[in-house]
């Protein structure tokens, strides 16, 4: 009669196993999930880039409008904007997903103060949208389901009369027999 013992170098073999089987999958999973987030970065950038050039295209109409009226100083204005505008927006439409991390990052790490400000802008404005939807929420709510109704006080029980108590009358001297 054999017995096996737990532990045994063929349970470990089949634990390893396990495993590296979990590993494997988890890393194929981290892959895919990378590459779609890629492509959504990607796709959005393009987007984004297309709309930027659109806008571009917009504010040197403005340009060129305001340059007819003779107003040059905001012409000009406008088509330094409408020439940045169009670099952005090639820039997104022509970058991929790494590149595109890889500058925020430098960005990063040349102007930290820059991203702190810009986190503080975002919650900020998170912080006073929440507000805004909790008040809202809140009124809403409250015309919905209604919260315990207003119980009217019960009426004040007249006090008992007070008992007249006689004033304290000081008690006369005590009569000293030896003087």
């Amino acid at each position: 009669m054999s017995t096996q013992i737990s532990g045994s170098p063929s349970e470990s073999s089949t634990t390893g196993q396990a495993r590296e089987k979990a590993q494997e999958a988890a890393g194929q999973a981290k892959q895919k999930a990378g590459s779609q987030l890629r492509s959504q970065v990607d796709q959005r950038s393009t987007d984004a880039g297309h709309r930027v050039g659109g806008l571009a295209s917009d504010v040197r109409a403005v340009g060129d409008s305001l340059r007819e009226q003779g107003k040059d100083q905001p012409a000009k204005l406008a088509e330094q904007a409408a020439d940045r505008a169009e670099r952005l927006g090639s820039y997104l439409k022509e970058s991929d997903a790494d590149r595109i991390l890889g500058d925020v990052e430098d960005f990063g790490r040349r102007q930290p103060w820059a991203v702190i400000a810009g986190g503080v802008a975002v919650g900020l404005v998170a912080s006073r949208f929440l507000k805004a939807s909790s008040i809202d929420r809140y009124e809403e709510r409250s015309r919905i389901e209604p919260r315990d109704p207003v119980v009217p006080a019960a009426p004040a029980v007249p006090a008992a009369p007070a008992v007249p108590v006689a004033p304290a009358v000081p008690a006369p001297p005590a009569f000293d027999a030896s003087r």
